[in-house]
């Protein structure tokens, strides 16, 4: 039997780019989109759960939960450590649109401010499991370490009067000098 036989008459460069292939399909329907910024979240994704988490933590006086990072802090999570929710928000958040759609006619992040405010209190009543999800991961963003991707440029710790805490590890040393800072 010849070698081209076994694998339907393909050359090895073709069965090569064709696993390539496969692969960045693959890719591409698990993770946010080629070319997108996101880890995990499609951009429509992306802009519901943002107009999501601004209705937990509206802007005020301090930056919006949005404008504070928590979509790329949720993002870096669901492409890590959150992994075990990405069904949760994928369904959640289409859930969210369609019922916008359904109610409104309108994307849940194109709704109007009253609007977006009766979908959330309907979430939180028929969708509860859903919402106190994305609402602990809005909190965790909002008040968590800059680092993780959310409370862009410590605003929350600001907002509560507090000192950024010290960095444990290398960080709270200078190295240039040898001894900690």
């Amino acid at each position: 039997m010849r070698r081209s036989e076994i694998n339907g008459g393909m050359t090895r460069r073709q069965f090569g780019l064709g696993g390539v292939l496969a692969g960045s399909v693959a890719v591409i329907g698990c993770h946010g989109a080629k070319g997108s910024e996101w880890k995990f979240l499609s951009d429509a994704d992306a802009r519901t759960l943002a107009a999501l988490c601004d209705e937990i933590i509206p802007a005020d006086d301090y930056p919006s939960a949005s404008q504070a990072g928590v979509v790329d802090y949720i993002d870096r999570q669901l492409a890590r450590h959150y992994r075990k929710h990405q069904r949760e928000y994928n369904d959640g958040l289409d859930a969210v649109d369609k019922m916008s759609r359904k109610r409104f006619g309108a994307a849940f992040a194109d709704a109007s401010a009253d609007q977006r405010l009766e979908m959330v209190l309907a979430l939180e009543k028929d969708k509860r499991a859903f919402f106190e999800l994305v609402r602990q991961h809005t909190m965790e963003g909002y008040y968590s370490s800059p680092r993780h991707g959310g409370n862009r440029d410590a605003v929350s710790w600001r907002m509560l009067g507090l000192d950024e805490p010290p960095l444990r590890g290398r960080a709270q040393y200078d190295l240039r000098k040898g001894s900690s800072a």
